[in-house]
């Protein structure tokens, strides 16, 4: 009887993974509209959807990436997540003052925000907005070429949180960079 019933069970088998056929061939995934809004922006396909890489943290983590600014539920609803360790948030434009930035000040304990931020500051109001924040914040600028004046450079040193400033050039220089006292990388995108 046991024999029957496992000749039975592997027929039975056998014939479900002939039925199956062979498997499909891999394929790209099909290509989405951007979010609305978000290509419109100057500066927005600049920064695109970066992939964050840090080598001294060594911690097994989870990191979220948002186009908008989380609102106070959402950022409770991320502790959920498990593993959470950085929020990378990539801007389209500078958000003009400290009211769209006052929800990161309820970052959970532990999660470091990475802010991704295209251009020049438009005001030294918006610069001076994020040293409000009270999250452990990370700022990076990625910029299209030197500033039109020294002005900019001053708002940018004044910047507390900001951690690097990323300038896109087809020939890197630092020229107009001179006062600049962060970090200054260079990039250039080839097609």
């Amino acid at each position: 009887m046991s024999w029957r019933a496992s000749t039975l069970f592997a027929a039975g088998a056998l014939a479900g993974c002939m039925a199956s056929g062979p498997p499909a061939p891999a394929q790209a995934p099909p290509l989405t509209p951007p979010a609305a809004g978000i290509s419109s922006a100057p500066g927005a396909g600049l920064l695109g959807t970066p992939l964050v890489l840090d080598r001294t943290d060594l911690r097994l983590g989870t990191t979220v990436q948002l186009a908008h600014i989380p609102s106070v539920s959402q950022l409770h609803d991320l502790t959920l997540i498990l593993g959470l360790a950085h929020i990378v948030v990539t801007f389209a434009e500078w958000p003009k003052d400290f009211a769209a930035l006052q929800a990161l000040n309820q970052t959970p304990e532990g999660v470091d925000v990475i802010a991704l931020l295209p251009g020049y500051p438009p005001s030294q109001a918006a610069a001076d907005a994020w040293n409000y924040v009270n999250a452990a914040l990370r700022i990076v600028i990625v910029v299209q070429g030197p500033p039109s004046s020294s002005g900019v450079i001053s708002d940018l040193n004044a910047m507390r949180h900001l951690e690097r400033v990323i300038a896109q050039m087809d020939e890197p220089s630092r020229s107009g960079f001179e006062r600049l006292q962060r970090p200054l990388s260079f990039r250039k995108i080839l097609e």
